[in-house]
Order: C-alpha cells, then structure tokens, then sequence
C-alpha cells in the first residue's frame, strides 16, 4: 500500500482553518518565551471554558506563525499559573513546545516542510491550532516507496507513513514491554517491506515459533524435524559450544580439536576425483574452512594419537574429547547436525532452504529455535547471521538480506562477559558493514536498557513502544536526537498498539498507532490458543508430553514382534484378532489371580555347598605349612602328620630370618625324593 491516499484525505481536514466557531477561534496563545529548541506560549480560557484547551494536550502539534511561514511544535508541558482552575473566570495558562521545523512558503505560493528553521518565533507571535494539510506535509515520506503503517494519534484522518528504502538501508528496532504488540507491528513491517523490495529475502529467528502464523502464504518454517544444518558449517568456537555444552572448553583438548579437523577434512577430501583435490589443494585447510569431513574419521584421528607411544600427557584430554563427541553424536537433540543427510557437501541446499534462494513466492524463513537445545541455541544463530552476511556479500546486490532477531538482549547483551562471543561479532558485522553490502538488521526486544547499546545506535529507525522501565526510557531518550526528547515523556503511557517513531525514515518523530493486523496474520505461539480450546488436562496425552521431553521423534518398529507374538498365543484363527487388538489397545498389566499364593520353601533356595569337617584339605599341607611359616601363624586346626619317607618340616628358630633357616637345612629336605 503506497501513501497515495494522503493528499486526499487532506481535503477534510480543511475544516480546521475556519470551523464551526467564530474565527478567532483559531487563536490559542501568543509566544512569551523562545530559546533555540524551544518555545514557551500564554494563553488565557475566557470564563473558564475549555472548548479551546480541548484542541491541543500533551503530544500534539502546534504551529506558530512567523511570516510567510508557520514553525512546527510539539506541546509536552502545560500548567496554570496559581495551579488551580476558576469557575465561571478567567484562567492563564503557559504551554511548553519543543519546535521540530517550520512550513516554508515559497514564491510561487507552493508550501514545503523542513526540519530547519530559518526564523525563530518573536515575543507576541500568534499560536494556533496545526492544520491537516500541515501535518501531511510533515509526516508524508514521498511518492513511491512510502508505505502506510498506522494512524495519527493526533489525528485519525491522517495517515502514518514510512520510508521502506530508508528503514531496510540503515537497520531498524522495535522496543516494548511484554504484550504492547511488538510482534504484529514486526509483521505488519514485513509485509510492506517484502511487498515494496522483490529482492528482499528475510531470515526471522524466532525462539518463541510465533512468526509462522503470521505469514501463511509468504513463509516456509524450518524447525528441528525440517532442519539439516551440517556440523562442518561451524567454525571452530561454534563447534566448540556444541561439544562443551556452553561452558568455556578446555584449551588442551580445544588446541587438539584444531590440530585434528583439517586432517579429517583432509581425509574426507581424499575419496573425492583427482580434479577436486587438485583445486582444493591449492588453498589450505584450517578448522573453519566450511569443508565436510565425517565424525567417525575425526574419532579414528583421536584413536590413534592415543595409541602412539609418545604424548602420553595429552592422552588424558583426548580420551575426555572423544567423550564429549561420542555423548554429543547420540544426544538425540542435536539430530539436525549429526544425521546422515549432513555427511556429503549440501551446502547449497541449505543456504537454497534457509534463505530462499530461489524464493518460490516464499521470500520468509521463519528459523524457529524453541525445539533447539539452549546450549546449541548461540552456535545456531552464530552459523545463520554469519552466513547471512556472506550470501548477501557474495552475490553482489543480487539478494536483499533482512536478518531479524527476535529478543535480541539474548545474543548481544550489553555486558561484554556475556553472551556468545561470535554470535556477537556475526550481529554487530550486520549492523556496521551490513549497509554497503545488502544486509539488513532488524532488532526485536523487550529490555533495551540489557542490549549491547553499539549495536542499537546502529539501528537509525526506532519503534518506541511502551516501556515501563526507568533504565529502558533513559536509552532510548539517549537515542532520540536532542530536539526530540520530550517527545519520550510520555512512552510509559501510551496505549498498546501505539508507538513513537523516529528515525531516517520519518522526517519528524511523530505518535502512530499501528494498522490493525487481520486475525489470520496474528502471530502466534504454534497455534496455541486453538490448542488450549480443544484439550485440558483432563484429555491431554501424557505420553506425547513426554516423547518430546526426551526428544524421541520416532519410535522403534514393533510391528513384526506384535505378528509374531499373536500367532504364537493365539493361533492361525486367532492372530489377525490379536493382532488388532495388540496394535488398538495400550498396554495394561495383567489382574491379579485370585489363586492363594504357594508359600516358599527354604529348602529351594539358593544354598552354599556344605564342607565335610573329615574331608582332606585341597591345599597342599607342606604348602601350607609353609605358608604358616612364613606369616608365623599357628594352625586352625590340627593336620594328620607326613609320612615317614618325607622328611618332616620343622618351624625355624626363633631370632632367625626364614633365608638363614632354610640354608641350615639339607637340601634333601626341600622337595619330595618319590
């Protein structure tokens, strides 16, 4: 929708010049105050009436005329000299104005809006109430590429309009508290950008899966079930927070990691034709090098540094390495990296699915990111807005990139110490080269004040929705250009829906309600509301709950076991009935028998074989008497004596060491003669 209905519906506002009152209605004050920014306005209610008062509050524009020319103000204080209002008097009041630019009236009769001033009101100029005309000129953007988002708070009848070049070229943010509507203002954005730039190709990372509702027929979701996104897109410390779970590695076992991917990449490359390994030879391998190589040769890399024989030091951190990739492969979380289809080269069919390329009348990807474990949530959004960046570098202008983040205060906090540090740098690249290159920012958050401010003051199009926090006020009046900052005194009492746009694309800051979104478009939390009207807990299914707990897509197939149990129990006749029976019905244990139970009897249980006292030993007595010898213990019990031919063994004396009272004996004595 372009802004064409603009200059029409200024036809209706004429009525504000002469209205229905006598015509020096119109007057409301004369300027007794003005200062370079501002201008202060006395103006009196004659016997207490406030037909005139009505006309103009807090937030609205006034002009001042000066001249030929009419300068532009916005009202953000009023009050009455002796604080109290008389009945049936007379009452002075004074109204504070913040001047934003003038209507210039040129020769030729034409009129034109500026945001400079070129003469400053006098002491004594007259001011009144703005005209409709004046305020299209002011908030109309041009012909063309303007599109209309909203409404006027002001006035109704006017409509709120924006530069769509000018919001894509130099970033973007929307800023709210929790349910003023950020995200239906973010999609009613989308929809005018996509329709206002063919080129336009927008990634959403949305970690709530709210975006896919709100864009039918425009958007494909990708999700863990969809997703293929191989683990050798990563670059190193991506991977890294993968393998560590999101704590900081271990720098041994990280130096190792980096030695041992370019060989496995290197061996992957090796099964490939000699043409291919004559290209990629001439450029060197490293671990960020998005080339694909298989998990089983980089374990089989690990196995055999911890067979040689030397570096028995790092054995340690490569067996505690080979762990942590063996518990990641058979986490069934991270599926989506480590699955068969990730093995071979299907970089382009990724970058081809993620970023539309080609479109196919879907130029949306709603990435959603509430089924992706919370540890590999960081290395996810690091490998999309760093791929982003580079598709739209590498295509020379030929892809529009708009990159929009979704709680953004998650992946660049304002503290340095936290967060994911390549995400971080992948984000702020958008935000500073993104514009020469064809790459677009969009900030999605609710907690300004918790985002990295660099990368918000980036963003030249604010979205100032309510916000009830004293430090999310501060920076965005830090943000706001410093003729404008009262215009954020009241931005903890607009209404939902509402908003303060300012930026490059609108020429002067001005308080907008957003177009109502059609029910269809809402976004929302994978349809939840439909959900909770058709289940309770009453009817829910526990075991669904549970299978995605534990992240268990599909089941083992059972269905041959439960053919072959029915035939069995039941018989030919029988099997088919079982067998439905067996695949309809759960579970359930079978009752308990009424039958008494047969008590036990000890004599069946498990019992240690009896020794007969009168059995001969299974030692050796020389054996162990010479045992005995030597811990000088005495005999349990007595032993039948040796025969006569065998010379028996005497214990040695006492003071002596058994070497000296075996080398007093005969060696005939030591060892049996038969």
């Amino acid at each position: 929708m372009l802004n064409n209905d603009l200059r029409v519906s200024g036809k209706a506002g004429e009525h504000d010049r002469r209205d229905g009152h006598a015509p020096g209605n119109r007057f409301l004050g004369r300027v007794v105050a003005c200062s370079g920014s501002r201008a202060t306005i006395a103006a009196v209610a004659e016997q207490g009436g406030t037909d005139l008062t009505e006309l103009w509050s807090v937030g609205r524009l006034i002009s001042i005329s000066v001249g030929r020319n009419r300068v532009v103000a916005l009202v953000y204080s009023m009050n009455t000299g002796s604080h109290a209002w008389g009945e049936g008097e007379d009452n002075y009041f004074k109204i504070e104005t913040e001047l934003l630019g003038e209507v210039r009236v040129d020769e030729d009769g034409s009129e034109e809006f500026s945001t400079g001033i070129s003469r400053y009101p006098y002491l004594g100029a007259i001011a009144h109430r703005i005209r409709s005309a004046d305020l299209m000129r002011i908030y109309d953007a041009g012909e063309g590429t303007t599109a209309v988002i909203g409404k006027l708070t002001q006035d109704e009848s006017i409509d709120a309009a924006i530069h769509i070049p000018s919001m894509l070229s130099k970033h973007f943010a929307v800023v709210g508290s929790t349910g003023v509507g950020k995200s239906t203002a973010v999609s009613l954005l989308l929809h005018k950008a996509i329709a206002a730039d063919p080129k336009l190709r927008v990634l959403i990372l949305d970690p709530h899966n709210e975006f896919a509702a709100a864009f039918p027929n425009h958007a494909v979701t990708i999700d863990t079930d969809t997703l293929d996104l191989p683990f050798w897109l990563m670059r190193l410390e991506e991977f890294a927070e993968v393998v560590f779970r999101g704590r900081p590695p271990v720098p041994d076992e990280l130096d190792m990691l980096r030695d041992i991917m370019p060989e496995a990449k290197r061996a992957f490359r090796g099964s490939d034709n000699s043409l291919v390994r004559r290209t990629t030879e001439k450029s060197s391998i490293t671990a960020d090098t998005p080339v694909p190589y298989r998990m089983a040769d980089l374990l089989a890399l690990i196995d055999e540094r911890i067979g040689r024989l030397e570096g028995r030091a790092e054995k340690p951190f490569l067996r505690s390495l080979k762990m942590r990739l063996i518990a990641a492969i058979n986490d069934p979380r991270y599926h989506f990296m480590f699955s068969n289809n990730t093995i071979s080269d299907t970089i382009t069919e990724t970058i081809a699915q993620i970023f539309r390329v080609p479109g196919e009348n879907r130029p949306i990807c709603t990435f959603q990111l509430a089924g992706i474990p919370s540890e590999v949530v960081n290395s996810v959004a690091s490998v999309l807005c760093r791929m982003a960046f580079e598709v739209a570098l590498w295509s020379e202008g030929a892809i529009h990139m708009l990159v929009v983040c979704e709680e953004a205060h998650r992946y660049i906090p304002s503290d340095p110490s936290l967060g994911f540090v390549p995400t971080r740098q992948a984000i702020a690249r958008i935000a500073k080269e993104g514009r020469k290159y064809g790459v677009s920012l969009g900030i999605i958050t609710q907690r300004p004040g918790e985002l990295d401010q660099t990368i918000l003051s980036q963003c030249s199009t604010l979205f100032a929705m309510r916000l009830a926090n004293d430090r999310d006020q501060e920076i965005i009046r830090s943000a706001i250009p410093n003729s404008s900052i009262s215009t954020t005194s009241f931005i903890s009492s607009i209404g939902n829906g509402e908003a303060i746009a300012f930026g490059e694309a609108i020429s002067v800051p001005m308080r907008m309600r957003f177009s109502r979104v059609d029910e269809t478009l809402l976004p929302k939390a994978s349809n939840a509301n439909n959900k909770h009207s058709e289940e309770d807990p009453d009817s829910v299914d526990l075991r669904k709950i549970v299978t995605r707990m534990r992240a268990v897509t599909v089941g083992p197939d059972i269905s041959n076991f439960q053919q072959s149990l029915a035939a069995s129990v039941v018989g030919f006749e029988g099997a088919d009935d079982a067998e439905e029976d067996l695949r309809d019905k759960p579970y359930a244990p079978p009752a308990p028998s009424a039958a008494p139970l047969e008590s036990y009897r000890r004599e069946l249980l498990p019992q240690a074989p009896r020794l007969d006292p009168a059995a001969p030993p299974a030692i050796d007595p020389r054996l162990d008497a010479l045992r005995r010898e030597m811990r000088r213990e005495e005999p349990v019990f007595p032993r039948p004596a040796p025969p006569t031919d065998q010379p028996a063994i005497t214990r040695r004396e006492p003071g002596t060491s058994l070497r000296e009272s075996i080398l007093k004996k005969p060696l005939s004595s030591l060892y049996n003669k038969d």
